[in-house]
C-alpha cells in the first residue's frame, strides 16, 4: 500500500513527534483508504513510524478496475498538492508495554534554551582551571534564577542549559534575568524560547518542541532573547514588549516560524 505523509514527518533528523498519514491501495475495482495520526521515533534511515491510535479505514467501490485506477491516481495527486509526500516502509501499530504506557506522560510547557556565546574561545583564553571556576559560577547564577521563576531544569548541554516553565511570561523574565546575572561574570548568552508539547518517560524527554527551541536559540545574537510565535501568541496582554525579527526557516524543522526579540 503506497503511503503518504504530511511533509513535516519526512524530516530525518528529528524524533518523537506526530503528523498525519494517508494510505491508499487498489484491489480490483475497489479502493482501500486508511488515514490517521502517526508518531516518529528515532532518526535517519532507522526511524520507525507508528499509528498513535488505530487509523480510520474506508472502502470505495468503483465498479470497474479502470475507475478504481483513475480514483487512486486522482486521490494521490490531491494529497501531493496538499504537501503530502511518499514514505517508504510500513507504518506499525503503536503498541508499548504496559509499564511504558503508565510511565509516558504528555506535557505542555514553555521551553527555554540558554547557550554561552563564543564559549570555546573564552575557555581557551582562560585555561581549564579558571574556566571551570567561571562555569561553576555560571550554573549557580542560572539555577538561582530558575528557582526564583519556578523553572524546571531538564538537562545541561556542555555550556548550555534546557529548562521548562508552566507560564511563558515566567520563562521570558527568567531569560532576561539570567542574561543580566551572567554578564557580571563577563559572559554573554543567547536564549531561545518556544512553547509546545513533549513527552516524558522517566528521565527521557522527546518532542519536536525541543528541536524548535534549540533552533530559535541558534538564531539569537549575543545578548539576545528570541521567542517563537507560539510563545508570543500566548502573551497577548503581557507588559513584556517584543520586536518582530521576521519569518525564519529553522534548520531541520518543518515549516517556517516567525521570531520575536524580547525588548529591554
Amino acid at each position: 500500500m503506497p503511503k503518504f505523509l504530511r511533509i513535516g514527518i519526512h524530516q530525518s533528523n528529528v524524533s518523537g513527534y506526530t503528523s498525519k498519514a494517508w494510505c491508499v491501495r487498489r484491489v480490483g475495482s475497489a479502493v482501500l483508504l486508511k488515514w490517521g495520526a502517526v508518531e516518529v521515533q528515532g532518526a535517519g534511515a532507522g526511524r520507525k513510524v507508528f499509528w498513535t491510535i488505530p487509523p480510520r479505514e474506508k472502502t470505495v467501490r468503483c465498479g470497474t478496475a479502470q475507475r478504481a485506477m483513475d480514483y487512486t491516481k486522482a486521490a494521490i495527486a490531491r494529497r501531493r498538492n496538499h504537501r503530502y509526500e511518499p514514505l517508504t516502509g510500513p507504518i506499525a501499530n503503536g503498541r508499548r508495554s504496559a509499564t511504558r504506557d503508565a510511565d509516558l506522560k504528555q506535557a505542555l510547557a514553555t521551553i527555554l534554551i540558554v547557550d554561552i556565546v563564543r564559549s570555546t574561545e573564552k575557555a581557551a583564553r582562560l585555561g581549564d582551571a579558571r574556566w571551570t571556576k567561571v562555569m561553576g559560577h555560571y550554573y549557580a547564577a542560572v539555577r538561582k534564577e530558575l528557582r526564583s521563576s519556578r523553572g524546571k531544569e531538564v538537562v545541561t548541554t556542555g555550556d548550555g542549559l534546557l529548562a521548562t516553565f508552566k507560564a511563558p511570561a515566567a520563562g521570558v523574565r527568567c531569560a532576561t534575568a539570567i542574561r543580566e546575572a551572567v554578564r557580571t561574570l563577563g559572559l554573554e548568552i543567547r536564549v531561545g524560547l518556544h512553547a509546545g508539547e513533549y513527552k516524558v518517560s522517566g528521565a527521557e524527554v522527546v518532542g519536536l518542541a525541543f528541536h524548535i527551541g534549540a533552533r530559535v536559540a541558534a538564531k539569537a545574537r549575543a545578548g539576545e532573547v528570541l521567542v517563537s510565535s507560539a510563545v508570543r501568541d500566548l502573551m497577548p496582554k503581557s507588559d513584556i514588549s517584543f520586536k518582530d525579527r521576521g519569518v525564519h526557516q529553522l534548520k531541520g524543522v518543518p515549516q517556517r516560524w516567525r521570531l520575536y526579540r524580547v525588548e529591554h
